[in-house]
């Protein structure tokens, strides 16, 4: 490639950096440990890393390799950290932070090249901690609000049983999928969901309204009679939506998307808790929202508040919380949100 060829590419890399450098990153100091990375990548992997950069990672890409050991100008930064902070967290500080996505070929020399490793800013996510939770919220009624929706005879509603004076809600149960799938997938509104079962053979699927490019379940072409101005507001905020894989050991979920995700499971909560653990992943965030292992250890259990528990679910909301911190307290007074059926693993 000429010399002008590349220097314009890494013009455009440059120009495509967050705005906002870590403290203990100077202006100088960044641009330096940038471009001497950007010398040692081969044509064909700049050119890359500038369509990667460019699209904000809105297709799955192939790997950006670099050689292993640390640019010059930085201290000990290997070089997918110091993209990831170039193009997406700033903030970023060590490798232990990231995670490589599933569709990553080149994380951990898994390439077959132990000399080079992946450093595409957008095949790594950042790994989602439980935040320090606020007050509960408060309302005047103790009791569950159900969203006032219309129903519709075509569609399934979720279905609610009464024990001890709380209301519990039970959908539908691992023990119904008997075709194979590791996971199948239910997508609700409110109490009724919408659509059929979408069944996922694959190590990995995407759930999205908006996708450029890429397969997977689309929410967007599924039909409902009604929607409420709540539910069309939140489902524009899907956009990329998720990836959810099936990794050794369990589940993951990265938040392809602008806006947070809200995930609960059996696992997710410590064991003796009083009530699930609803998990917040913010854009660019993943999780691991399901342990085999752990889910092993609570077969029937149940919640002293919330009744019975299937231990081989997962749910995930789309833009809007639930629990005891916000004004839904149950997954179903949320307007749009995915049900996850996993199969036990042989």
């Amino acid at each position: 490639m000429f010399r002008s060829r590349r220097a314009g590419l890494v013009r455009r890399l440059w120009r495509q950096r967050c705005a906002a450098a870590s403290p203990e990153d100077g202006p100088s100091a960044l641009k330096l440990a940038a471009h001497a990375l950007f010398k040692k990548l081969k044509d064909e992997e700049l050119e890359l890393l500038v369509q990667v950069v460019e699209s904000r990672g809105a297709w799955e890409s192939g790997c950006v390799l670099a050689p292993r050991g640390d640019p010059r100008g930085v201290k000990q930064v290997p070089p997918q950290v110091l993209l990831c902070r170039l193009f997406r967290w700033p903030d970023l500080h060590q490798s232990h932070e990231l995670k490589h996505l599933c569709y990553c070929a080149g994380g951990q020399g898994s390439c077959g090249d132990l000399a080079v490793l992946c450093c595409n800013p957008h095949h790594f996510s950042r790994l989602a901690v439980p935040e320090t939770p606020p007050p509960p919220y408060l309302k005047a009624s103790c009791g569950p609000s159900w969203p006032d929706e219309p129903q519709h005879p075509s569609t399934q509603l979720l279905e609610f049983s009464y024990n001890g004076g709380d209301w519990c809600d039970t959908s539908l149960s691992w023990s119904t999928i008997k075709d194979g799938c590791w996971c199948k997938l239910a997508y609700w509104e409110y109490r009724t969901r919408v659509g059929r079962l979408y069944a996922v053979h694959e190590a990995s699927v995407n759930v999205f309204c908006e996708l450029p490019w890429g397969s997977g379940f689309c929410l967007a072409q599924l039909p409902a009679a009604y929607r409420s101005c709540a539910v069309r507001r939140a489902r524009g905020k899907i956009g990329r939506g998720l990836l959810l894989s099936r990794e050794p050991g369990g589940v993951w979920v990265y938040n392809r998307s602008e806006h947070p995700i809200f995930v609960s499971s059996p696992t997710l909560s410590p064991p003796g808790a009083c009530r699930l653990t609803v998990l917040k992943v913010q854009p660019g965030y993943s999780a691991k929202v399901f342990d085999y292992q752990w889910a092993g250890d609570r077969e029937g259990w149940q919640l002293p508040r919330e009744g019975p528990c299937d231990p081989h679910s997962v749910r995930i909301s789309f833009a809007k919380g639930w629990g005891p911190c916000y004004s839904r307290q149950f997954i179903t007074s949320c307007p749009c949100w995915l049900e996850v059926l996993l199969n036990q693993p042989h």
